[in-house]
């Protein structure tokens, strides 16, 4: 991979609108909530599909910008993932409002219509917030938590921080995916066992501080209130059936989430070195996408192995890696999600692949088995 060697250029905002494509699902939900019916479906067909015919015409990007370029040249990219949280919140609850009032749309349409709302504030809210929760300001770390609160998960940011990227490929680590574990037993799998991990790890962490699990400073305190901020919000702008429909788009966010989770470690595992020791992580730990339309779409998501090997580099700088450092996707994101909810395809795919990635880094190990069921010793 080479670098892009004209970093001026770089930093101009013509290099940046790309990524601000995402601004166009605003108008896109708002088109929706006014004539509703068959239009609903454009927010997923703006997303999912179209996103997956861009990736086909427009092809891979495996150009890496220069990674020490100044943080003052990256201006027009973190602009976008600072408005994005405002524009979201005032979306959410400003279709809320005018669909619950105007009597225009049947309850199902309502329903319908927010669920496909979750596809904007997961897709892009919560990838946005992933970017976000990471950086040091604290003004972007603020954002995160609003966006978070706002699809009523906000504990994925201790999750994420304090368990995740530790414990990323060892049994300790509820979002990587086991091999042959469907999206379907994954879901529920992880819903609960993130919730419980990200409680554990604050409460750890307090701990040795000699500070009980209560304490204030404890940020689950802050998840609730601005959670329930966001519950009421929904309550005093359409009672019980506000409060419904908001949950309905946190729902389906969420279910984005942890489709692309499911998709970014599926089968990959760190060796287990002994007595609870693991491996550093290494970008062959995560799966590698260099279609360059989704990655305008998910701001370099899925050049994840890099973000996991430099969590908090942003966006614009992520690297990416050719096939002997990093697995690569036969797809982007967006077609890949879809794939991971048929399992007999997911599997056809994904399996060969695996087994390539096992014989490439670790030809030495004999039995996956503990590997495969998580059953390996936790880390210490």
């Amino acid at each position: 991979m080479t670098a892009i060697p004209d970093t001026p250029r770089f930093a101009r905002f013509q290099a940046a609108l790309p990524f601000w494509m995402s601004l166009g699902l605003i108008p896109l939900a708002i088109f929706a909530a006014v004539y509703g019916g068959w239009m609903i479906a454009l927010l997923p067909l703006s997303t999912w599909y179209l996103f997956t015919a861009l990736d086909f015409a427009i092809g891979n990007q495996t150009d890496n910008p220069d990674p020490e370029t100044p943080e003052g040249q990256l201006q027009w990219y973190r602009l976008i993932t600072l408005i994005w949280p405002p524009l979201q919140i005032v979306t959410i609850f400003g279709i809320m409002g005018y669909v619950t009032t105007s009597g225009h749309l049947g309850r199902v349409e309502q329903w319908a219509l927010f669920a496909a709302l979750g596809i904007l504030s997961g897709t892009v809210g919560i990838n946005y917030a992933h970017e976000l929760m990471h950086q040091k300001p604290k003004l972007e770390r603020w954002m995160a938590d609003i966006l978070l609160a706002s699809v009523l998960y906000s504990h994925f940011r201790s999750e994420h921080l304090l368990v995740h990227h530790r414990y990323v490929g060892t049994p300790r680590d509820p979002v990587t995916a086991r091999y042959g574990e469907s999206f379907y037993h994954f879901f529920p799998r992880v819903l609960k066992q993130s919730l419980v991990s990200s409680f554990k790890a604050e409460a750890a962490m307090l701990a040795r501080k000699s500070l009980p699990w209560h304490h204030m400073s404890n940020p689950f305190w802050l998840y609730l209130g601005l959670q329930a901020g966001f519950v009421l919000l929904s309550a005093l702008i359409a009672g019980w059936w506000g409060v419904f429909l908001f949950t309905v788009q946190a729902f389906w966010a969420v279910f984005q989430l942890e489709l692309v989770d499911y998709v970014e470690h599926y089968g990959l595992t760190r060796k287990h070195l002994g007595d609870g020791k693991y491996e550093h992580v290494k970008p062959h730990h995560s799966w590698n996408a260099t279609q360059k339309a989704s990655n305008w779409l998910l701001i370099n998501l899925q050049r994840h192995s890099d973000h996991h090997y430099k969590p908090n580099r942003r966006f614009p700088l992520l690297q990416t890696y050719e096939a002997d450092t990093a697995p690569q996707l036969p797809f982007g994101y967006p077609l890949m999600t879809m794939m991971a909810l048929v399992p007999l395809l997911w599997k056809k795919v994904m399996h060969p692949r695996i087994r390539d990635w096992r014989a490439q880094h670790y030809p030495e190990i004999k039995d996956w088995t503990p590997y495969k069921q998580a059953s390996n010793p936790m880390p210490r």
